[in-house]
Order: C-alpha cells, then structure tokens, then sequence
C-alpha cells in the first residue's frame, strides 16, 4: 500500500511539471578573466573574442578552446597587438578544472608614433628669361665726353 501512495504522489507533483528542464543541472561553461594593462594607461584594449575595456581594466570571458589576442590602440602611439594563450586543467578527483591565460596580466608598451617626414620637393632652378638684346645706344646730340674730340679738319684748299 506505500508503493501505491508513493507513487501516486510522485505522479501528481511530477505531473503539473511538464516543462522540467534538466539544463540546471548542467555546469555552467567556464569563464576566465583577464587583465589588461598598457604603457601608457588608457588604450582602448579589445579582446578577438568580443569583450574590451580602457586600460588598465580586466574583462571576463567565455572560457575559449584556442588561443586569442588582444589589440591596444591609443591616440598618437602605434597600435600593439598580443597573443594569449589559453591553459586547460583538466582537474582530477580532488581538484577542480579550471582555466587560466598566458600571459596574465596582457601587458602591451604601446610605442609614440612617429609623425611622418614631411615631403621635400626637389629644388628644380626657375628657368630663366632671356634678357632682351642690348640695343646700339642712340646717337646722342652731345658728344661722349669720354671719347676724345674729333681731329679738328684741315681747311680744304
């Protein structure tokens, strides 16, 4: 007669419950998080997975199966970018799994861009105008007083 009532209470709070969903009982996927930090502070670092932040900050993210980077871009510097791998410890019966990231903190030195040289233009001579020819100077009505006096001329006869 226990089985009978047993059973009979078990199918009645079961019953109602049609949409049990068993994903509660599955582990929630696991996630890292990591830190990122720049020289100088304040770049603006995202992960290739998605999820980024201002420097010196830390992001959170779904444990991933292969490596990944982390680019850092900053006004006036040149951008960075750094590869992360990722470690799995597979755990055994008296340690849990867990994941970590190499390197931990993902520290990138973000270099001052160079401003570019500015362009020369080859020196090129202007080309120059060929001067006028110098003209036979007019004949002057008074005479030259560099040249000397005419020879006075001899009266004809």
């Amino acid at each position: 007669m226990r089985r009978v009532i047993a059973s009979a209470i078990a199918a009645v709070s079961l019953g109602g419950c049609s949409s049990v969903s068993w994903d509660m009982f599955k582990s929630a996927p696991p996630t890292v998080q990591v830190q990122l930090e720049s020289s100088p502070p304040g770049a603006d670092a995202v992960t290739s997975l998605g999820p980024g932040c201002k420097t010196p900050c830390s992001v959170t993210i779904p444990a991933p199966d292969l490596p990944f980077t982390v680019s850092y871009a900053l006004a006036r510097h040149q951008p960075a970018s750094v590869p992360v791998n990722v470690i799995k410890n597979p755990g055994d019966w008296s340690t849990p799994a867990s994941v970590t990231t190499d390197p931990n903190p993902v520290f990138a030195q973000l270099a001052p861009a160079v401003p570019p040289k500015p362009v020369k233009k080859p020196h090129r001579p202007k080309p120059k105008k060929p001067k006028p020819a110098a003209a036979a100077p007019a004949a002057s009505p008074f005479p030259d007083p560099n040249t000397a006096p005419p020879a006075a001329a001899a009266p004809q006869r």
